[in-house]
């Protein structure tokens, strides 16, 4: 193989973004090819591989948006030895200006978070929003072709950005069929004694950090508070994540008095475990490209309560239809979805063990190879 340019913020296992392009990398590097990196982080276990090469970029006082500043210059600097000596590049949205492969994982241009009530904040969160997306607009029009992970995605940079749909190709994420599968009852008994979790009541998870508005845990909350004022309702809820916004979620949960059913995790390292000891996960994000949670979680066999505008949601068929919430900020809506599942578990659950072994014959190495092959074959 040519040698490879990959160009992203960190190269490792945990969130989306940054667990793709780990599986790009090592796809290429075990296929022989000289495998360039420009990151701020990389797993060792990948930068250890004989023919990784890497150049790390600093992150200055923690700020993404100087540290994207210099990412992107070291990176367009490789892109030009890598590609003159018949390499590819492959850029991930507007973290470099060159025109090869670019891989669309989150558009600026579709979303922006709501803004902070503090001035500080709000002024730095509203100057990298407009920076990011203006790196876009400037340079995904230029790649040579676009991989979106979803086709929500790539419809919008059709309609945000206006860019030809014929360079636009849908590869959806991966998985590792070993470690997101169904569990065994005996492997939910043991997780759910571990974690303090009932062994004989449903329990519903919610993956993702406490501090991101995006994810929706504010309105998972006040749908948990209408579920728990009815007297029927029996299950636990589990909030697998960390966040500046924990300790506040806490004090409500504790001042509401729900924190006897919801159960704070905090950040882990096992969620394959904890997921196969729920029953149901609830993802009710405002903007979700993709969602890798929500694509664990079914591939571990739960049926997963997801927004319909999410990019997993396209992947959902009939049998799981009434589990997509058509409006997210509706907390009511997604109270009436957790209801529905819950008055009929065995249905929903069969149907999302047939999508489990479909998503799950689809492997990070599946995913990669269609990259690579979009990357030598088109033109």
């Amino acid at each position: 193989m040519n040698p490879f340019l990959i160009v992203t913020g960190d190269f490792v296992k945990t969130g989306g973004m940054d667990r793709a392009n780990y599986a790009l990398a090592r796809y290429v590097a075990q296929r022989g090819a000289e495998t360039h990196l420009v990151a701020y982080r990389v797993d060792p276990e990948l930068e250890e591989m004989p023919n990784v090469i890497t150049h790390k970029v600093r992150k200055i006082m923690g700020s993404y948006l100087a540290a994207g500043m210099i990412l992107s210059r070291v990176a367009k600097k490789w892109a030009g030895v890598i590609s003159g000596r018949g390499g590819r590049v492959v850029s991930n949205g507007g973290n470099c200006r060159f025109g090869d492969i670019n891989w669309i994982h989150y558009l600026h241009a579709a979303y922006r978070r709501p803004s902070s009530s503090a001035l500080l904040s709000r002024t730095r969160n509203r100057a990298a929003h407009l920076y990011f997306a203006a790196q876009e607009r400037d340079v995904l029009p230029r790649a040579r072709i676009l991989v979106a992970n979803s086709n929500r995605t790539r419809q919008d940079a059709i309609e945000k950005l206006g860019i030809d749909g014929s360079k636009i190709h849908t590869v959806y994420l991966g998985t590792d069929p070993q470690e997101f599968r169904p569990g065994t009852a005996a492997e939910r008994a043991r997780m759910r004694r571990e974690i303090g979790l009932p062994a004989d009541q449903p329990v519903v998870v919610f993956v993702g950090a406490l501090g991101d508005s995006r994810k929706g845990f504010d309105i998972v909350f006040r749908a948990w508070q209408m579920l728990c004022a009815d007297s029927a309702w029996d299950a636990h809820l589990a909030v697998v994540g960390s966040g500046a916004e924990l300790p506040i979620w806490k004090r409500r949960a504790a001042q509401r008095a729900v924190s006897e059913r919801i159960h704070f995790l905090g950040f882990r390292i096992d969620v394959p475990d904890i997921i196969r000891a729920c029953d149901a996960m609830i993802a009710p994000s405002r903007y979700e490209p993709y969602g890798l949670a929500v694509h664990e979680a079914l591939c571990c066999g739960l049926p997963a309560i997801v927004s319909a505008n999410a990019g997993v949601a396209e992947r959902y068929p009939g049998e799981l239809a009434d589990l997509l919430i058509a409006d997210p900020e509706d907390a009511q809506e997604v109270a009436a979805r957790m209801r529905l599942w819950n008055a009929h578990p065995e249905f929903f659950k069969n149907a999302a063990h047939t999508l489990s072994g479909a998503m799950r014959a689809c492997t990070w190495d599946h995913m990669a190879a269609k990259i690579v092959e979009l990357g030598e074959n088109t033109p």
